[in-house]
């Protein structure tokens, strides 16, 4: 046990000194605010304050953990053991930065809370973001930082016994669109059917006739080789499925049809399945229970996952209202324009409210690539996306975090945008489970 000692306990200290500490660390902590109590203890101890007490490991502290909610925060980015870090504290402290109040800044999204530009999706642009500035978005940053501290306490204590965490993997995937043409209504199938013969997409017009006149297999229906690809290599996989009504952004198979609710209900025998929340309930409470509910009366349990479509959220809006309809998980953090590790962690967290300085029960768990954004915004070849695969996975294991990835069914089919790529999922697993 480390026993921690701080001027005053926060709740952002407790918050962060536990995530990095316990979760990332394994190892067990106390807290005191009493100089003879710590001072009496003989076990490993660290002082998180302005001035060290004694010969214990010693952190000076910087002060966002001890301030309520959002300041200006002046950030100067520099280098520690070849490492970009910030809110340097000098040479005094044990480690010349305060890692902790680093990783609040990051894993809390302060930032995001900050006046910035939106994209045209009215999305936290990744371009914005401090990691994105200063070149280390593809890095785990705030994992990286706790294992060289651990260095640093393990040179101080050197009978310091600790646990290792393992390293793991979840594939997660979105759907979008269950099927490319089955099981539209009539009007939309028309619609499919006069806009293909205008523009003269003759192979669209037959795949179209064809699947719907049961001559071919939906191009989009590629679930039956996840799930066998699950079993292959023995895979945590989550499916979201979006179940909204019907918008320019929302353009799923209607939740009413029979087979599709089918195709729910035999993933939920082979998997885990989430709700994928529909492009407008960022902001809408109303639409947001009524798309969970609705998940519900088809699976016949409780949603507790959830995953935005187009990544849309506003921090804390839309996960104060995930808390609320007692969504315990979010797959949501992360960025389409860019792979990386948008909260700086590929550890999964407790989503931090600044609003109400508490720790909530909303679970992060944040995904460090997506297909779209390496087709369709990085332009990449599958075999560069692979290439970009490894090197995130690599990322991950180096620090035995949570490797998450983010496809969707559509990308296994090859089909039109996806030609190319059907294979990338299948040669993904094998690198990311087995090397």
């Amino acid at each position: 046990m480390l026993l921690i000692y701080t001027h005053k306990l926060t709740p952002r200290v407790r918050y962060i000194f536990k995530h990095i500490i316990t979760r990332v660390l394994k190892v067990p902590i106390d807290f005191t605010t009493k100089v003879e109590e710590f001072v009496a203890h003989s076990g490993p101890k660290l002082s998180y304050t302005k001035v060290a007490l004694g010969k214990e490991f010693f952190i000076k502290s910087h002060d966002l953990l001890f301030q309520q909610g959002i300041r200006d925060v002046e950030i100067t980015v520099q280098s520690w053991k070849n490492v970009p870090c910030f809110f340097y504290q000098g040479e005094k402290s044990d480690i010349p930065f305060d890692i902790f109040s680093a990783s609040f800044y990051l894993i809390t999204r302060y930032e995001e809370y900050l006046p910035h530009i939106k994209d045209t999706y009215g999305r936290y642009k990744a371009t914005e973001s401090i990691a994105f500035k200063h070149d280390f978005l593809e890095k785990p940053i705030i994992d990286i930082w706790a294992y060289l501290f651990l260095e640093e306490l393990k040179e101080r204590y050197p009978d310091f016994g600790y646990k290792k965490r393992e390293y793991k993997y979840i594939s997660t995937i979105d759907v979008d669109n269950a099927y490319a043409y089955k099981h539209k209504s009539f009007v939309r199938t028309v619609g499919g059917f006069l806009k293909d013969t205008y523009h003269l997409k003759i192979l669209n017009l037959w795949d179209r006739f064809a699947v719907r006149f049961n001559l071919k297999k939906d191009p989009f229906d590629t679930f039956q080789k996840i799930i066998n690809l699950k079993k292959e290599h023995d895979i945590r996989t989550i499916f979201f499925f979006l179940i909204g009504d019907y918008t320019t952004y929302d353009t799923n198979v209607s939740a009413s049809k029979a087979k599709f609710k089918l195709l729910i209900k035999d993933m939920v025998d082979y998997a885990r399945v989430g709700l994928h929340p529909s492009y407008y309930t960022m902001n809408d409470t109303v639409m947001l229970k009524k798309e969970k509910e609705r998940l519900e009366a088809i699976t016949n349990l409780p949603i507790k996952r959830s995953r935005q479509h187009y990544l849309r959220f506003s921090l804390p809006d839309t996960y104060q209202k995930l808390i609320d309809l007692e969504i315990d998980e979010d797959y949501s953090m992360g960025y389409a324009s860019h792979a990386g590790f948008r909260a700086g962690t590929c550890t999964p967290f407790y989503f931090y409210d600044i609003d109400f300085e508490i720790q909530t029960p909303l679970k992060v768990f944040p995904f460090a690539v997506m297909d779209t954004t390496l087709n369709d915004y990085m332009k990449l070849t599958p075999k560069q996306a692979l290439g970009k695969i490894r090197d995130l996975k690599n990322e991950v294991k180096n620090v035995n975090g949570v490797f998450i990835t983010l496809f969707h069914n559509e990308s296994l089919s090859g089909y039109q945008r996806w030609r190319g790529w059907s294979r990338l999922y299948g040669s993904m697993l094998k690198i990311v489970k087995h090397q």
